[in-house]
């Protein structure tokens, strides 16, 4: 099967009003459209789905979808049919006459995709009528449902076989976001695909940040973190099914607009708030596990974990629904040792002694992820096998506020004395809490039985308590001078050959101080667009997007509704330039958001000025404040932004945001020193084709090379 000759962009211009690609899409496309068979790993928000959705318009026939679940095939369409793309689905949510309807216009070459479940395609009266309808490419989404090593496996996958077989010469696109590369190659094998294209983006999320502090007062402090999001979606993840509910109605008992969603509730009630939640009617979904795959909803703002996770596996699936947007969301998680001795309860029920190995030991990654004081990111992404090669991300809270370190050589010492004494007595190794209590002087059965309290380490830490002690533990583990077992279904520790040699040499050990209790992140959003129009853009998007009866982001994303209340558009010509319009909703939305604006800039004369006085973002103003004046004599005396923030005791991103601040007030800045003189032309040719307003945009067209800060700067100077 041979590609169709022609320019990519123009097309994902007119149907989805983007400008450029992310990351592998473009070349996805292409060996696609070459006949290859494609795997594509693409994290959350990556753009899976438009792979196989601007292939299937270029192409002649029709592209089939398999999708696993109901409420996302009708979210695509929804979406594919706001932009002028014929596409339909076909599962057990319609009626037989609507199915009938259906297929006859299949027959008749009426629509361009097709979504349909794995059990509906493998049906024999499906498999007898795809053969007639010109099908151009097969495309598997969520692919790792195949594998047995998936996170999410499902038997009837496995058979999906049958298609390739029925038509060897359609190619087959299988995309997911989570895959292992023991998951990669079962996919590849079981889906026969054939000198198959491998993509692998990166794990990394950049506007996502990650924060971790101890749970103390669980609901007060989800509390304060929601108060400053009043306006905003998120998920709320619980452990148990009962949590949801007590939660939600907790919520809304003061004032917060939320609903529980959980796999034991009546799936009808279950489906309405999973629905409400889509549809911004309700902000806040207290959830399980359950909810979450395949959520085709963009303007997730925020993901709490009210209780700790199993695995990482899960916790990075779960954060990645925030901010499929691009734009920037929080992920915070409440951490306690209680939900620890919660999980370990529940693993130690399992049966097979395998399986409760394996549990436990991702439990005991989530737990050293959730204490550690290094950079969250990159702890997430060399769990996944990617090296983050940035020594701060600046986007988590170990990166923002560095947990402080201290001489812990002492505490060190006992902790590790402790260990060593009890196995030289008793010939067997104990768990971490019983460790704290010996040494905490405890008088217990267990301490007398074993004549633990005549050990010389026998209450010798009664300066601090078991929680310290816990901490003081855990951090040794972490630094290798401890290590833990299991030994017939418990947990043990012993001192490993780098702690033995530590205990002899009395080597210097800094241990990290615990990370306090305290409010949670503020709220962290782009800058420079007016939110009072943002708000009221989002109110007439949400009048449409009822009338229309699909989810409001269907219409336009928040993207686009910041870049429109950025740039203020009042002209046909300005709005086709905003992100996310094609030439359907320029059609459609065009004139009711263009008059929408208008009659704000008529209300609002302060706004008016505004946008006759900003043509761009980053226009000269004179705005300078002393500690940008001191950034900027350091920065000409010849000192890079690294030795400016140490001198200063400040974040790197503050400083960038001081040079962006000082550009703006007309202040020449060396942009040299950030970028050679034709990456320079190379951004500014960025800017020019797709615009002052869409930073995001211009990030991604240059294929995320140079960061934000870098871009600001060059955009201030322009």
């Amino acid at each position: 099967m041979q590609s169709t000759d022609t320019s990519l962009l123009p097309v994902l211009k007119q149907y989805f009003g983007f400008t450029s690609f992310r990351p592998l899409q473009e070349q996805i496309i292409i060996d696609s459209l070459a006949g290859k068979d494609v795997f594509a790993l693409l994290p959350t928000g990556g753009g899976k789905s438009l792979c196989y959705q601007l292939t299937a318009l270029i192409r002649p026939g029709l592209t089939i979808v398999i999708s696993p679940l109901i409420s996302l095939m009708k979210d695509q369409v929804d979406a594919l049919l706001a932009s002028g793309i014929d596409a339909t689905y076909l599962n057990s949510s319609l009626s037989s006459a609507e199915s009938r309807k259906r297929i006859s216009d299949l027959h008749d070459n009426k629509y361009r995709l097709l979504y349909v479940a794995p059990e509906r395609a493998l049906l024999s009266h499906f498999l007898k009528d795809v053969v007639n309808w010109n099908v151009n490419l097969i495309a598997v989404d969520e692919a790792h449902c195949i594998s047995e090593w998936g996170h999410d496996f499902r038997p009837e996958y496995r058979q999906l076989v049958k298609l390739r077989k029925l038509m060897p010469d359609v190619p087959v696109m299988a995309l997911t976001a989570t895959a292992t590369k023991r998951v990669r190659e079962d996919i590849i094998k079981h889906l026969h695909l054939r000198n198959v294209s491998s993509y692998i983006a990166s794990f990394n999320r950049p506007n996502l940040s990650y924060t971790v502090i101890p749970k103390s007062d669980p609901y007060q402090q989800l509390v304060s973190f929601l108060d400053q999001r009043k306006d905003e979606s998120g998920i709320v993840y619980c452990q148990s099914r009962r949590t949801t509910e007590s939660l939600a109605e907790r919520l809304v008992s003061d004032g917060f607009s939320a609903a529980p969603y959980h796999a034991g509730m009546d799936s009808i009630e279950r489906t309405h708030n999973q629905e409400l939640f889509l549809r911004d009617e309700i902000k806040i979904i207290c959830a399980t596990i359950a909810f979450g795959m395949g959520i085709n909803k963009s303007n997730v703002r925020f993901v709490v974990h009210y209780d700790l996770p199993k695995n990482i596996e899960g916790y990075y699936q779960e954060t990645g629904r925030a901010g499929r947007d691009g734009l920037p969301s929080d992920c915070l998680l409440l951490f306690s040792g209680g939900d620890v001795v919660k999980q370990m309860y529940f693993i130690n029920e399992k049966e097979n002694p395998h399986e409760r190995n394996v549990a436990k030991a991702q439990l005991r990654k989530m737990v050293q992820y959730a204490e550690s004081s290094e950079c969250r990111r990159k702890l997430l992404l060399h769990y996944f096998g990617e090296q983050y090669a940035k020594p701060n991300c600046d986007g988590c809270d170990n990166c923002q506020i560095p947990r402080e370190k201290y001489d812990g050589t002492v505490d060190a010492q006992k902790f590790l004395s402790c260990v060593y004494r009890i196995y030289e007595k008793s010939g067997f190794n104990v768990g971490l809490r019983y460790i704290t209590e010996v040494l905490t002087g405890g008088d217990t059965e267990k301490i007398r039985r074993w004549n633990h309290n005549d050990l010389s380490t026998y209450g010798i830490g009664k300066d601090r308590s078991r929680e310290e002690w816990m901490d003081i533990g855990r951090e040794l583990i972490r630094l290798q001078l401890l290590r833990q077992q299991d030994n017939g279904g418990f947990t043990v520790i012993e001192v490993t050959p780098e702690g033995m040699e530590a205990l002899k040499q009395r080597a210097p050990i800094k241990l990290t101080k615990p990370v306090q209790t305290g409010d949670a992140v503020k709220v962290r959003e782009e800058d420079g667009y007016d939110r009072t129009l943002f708000n009221r853009l989002r109110t007439l998007r949400k009048q449409i997007a009822d009338r229309r009866d699909v989810p409001a982001f269907v219409i336009f994303s928040d993207v686009a509704l910041r870049q429109m209340a950025r740039e203020f558009p009042v002209s046909t010509e300005a709005f086709k330039r905003i992100s996310g319009v094609g030439e359907q909703k320029l059609r459609d939305f065009g004139i009711v958001f263009i008059n929408d604006i208008k009659d704000y800039l008529e209300e609002n004369p302060r706004a008016q000025k505004r946008r006759r006085k900003t043509k761009k973002p980053g226009t000269k103003s004179s705005r300078m404040n002393d500690t940008t004046r001191e950034t900027l004599q350091l920065f000409r005396a010849g000192k890079s932004v690294e030795e400016i923030a140490a001198a200063r005791n400040l974040k790197s991103g503050t400083i960038y945001s001081h040079l962006e601040r000082a550009a703006n007030a007309g202040e020449e800045i060396d942009l040299n020193r950030f970028v050679t003189p034709d990456e320079l032309r190379e951004i500014r040719a960025a800017f020019k084709k797709i615009g002052y307003g869409n930073l995001t945009g211009v990030f991604e067209l240059l294929g995320k090379r140079f960061d934000y800060e870098i871009l600001r700067i060059v955009r201030a100077m322009d």
